[in-house]
């Protein structure tokens, strides 16, 4: 039996068996990371008070301009201790919340007791998600999220902490991601500038606070709605609410800004 290879180069098939294409690159360009994001989500408020903290987000996921998504969650709790906010791609946010909803299982198993408490407070879990960002965005392949983080540290004081998709964190006693640390966070700072001026706060105070920031942000921001979720940390858990509506809109001034309505030439 003739065992030389075929003419042009590849060993017989009858000999050597079928060859396995596997091995070769179907693609002959190289991988690619997301380079921007696609279907996104704007600002995302926190505000301290003196029993917790509160945060807010609209449920809008805007595809470029188009308002393509009306409900889209953009609030989770971890272990009914800590609220991550997100603003950015929406699919990279899916991403996390899975990989959220797995760690929160794992420290569930960790725990020696059912009434023990999760190591990761917010202060620790915010540390995570930052080391998370910062670990992606090396690989040169960002998750494209900018997060608030917002519960207890792990002195039980109300916390809220923030992470882009560089990893830089920082914390304060208000903060806003988007559009929304130009428009809203102006306005948070006069209610609490400094977390003594927080501690003094009431929870029916803060909630008001975050929704005329939610309806100025309605009022100018292309990327919102009026329908948005609002959540409350405090030493008894998390209360969310998805549904909420703006309440007390009014257009009247529209008509005296320069722009508005039929053009005429």
């Amino acid at each position: 039996m003739d065992h030389r290879p075929q003419a042009w180069g590849r060993p017989r098939d009858d000999v050597y068996g079928a060859y396995d294409h596997s091995f070769m690159h179907t693609n002959s360009h190289p991988n690619q990371h997301t380079q921007q994001p696609l279907v996104t989500g704007t600002s995302v408020l926190a505000v301290k008070y003196k029993d917790g903290v509160v945060i807010a987000a609209d449920n809008l996921g805007s595809y470029g301009s188009f308002a393509r998504f009306t409900d889209i969650k953009r609030l989770h709790t971890f272990q009914d201790t800590s609220v991550v906010g997100f603003s950015g791609d929406i699919s990279d946010m899916q991403y996390i919340t899975r990989h959220l909803h797995q760690k929160s299982i794992e420290e569930s198993y960790a725990s020696s007791s059912a009434s023990r408490k999760s190591r990761l407070s917010a202060a620790n879990l915010h540390t995570y998600l930052s080391k998370m960002l910062y670990r992606r965005r090396s690989k040169m392949d960002p998750l494209w999220n900018h997060m608030l983080v917002v519960g207890f540290d792990d002195d039980e004081k109300p916390f809220v902490g923030s992470a882009d998709l560089l990893g830089t964190t920082f914390t304060a006693p208000t903060l806003a991601t988007g559009i929304g640390s130009m428009l809203a966070q102006p306005l948070l700072r006069t209610y609490a500038g400094t977390d003594e001026e927080a501690a003094e706060r009431t929870k029916e105070e803060a909630i008001k606070v975050i929704q005329e920031c939610m309806k100025v942000l309605f009022y100018r921001d292309a990327r919102s709605q009026e329908t948005y979720s609002l959540a409350v940390v405090s030493r008894e858990g998390v209360e969310m609410k998805t549904s909420e509506k703006l309440e007390n809109m009014s257009w009247a001034f529209a008509d005296r800004i320069k722009g508005y309505g039929t053009q005429t030439v």
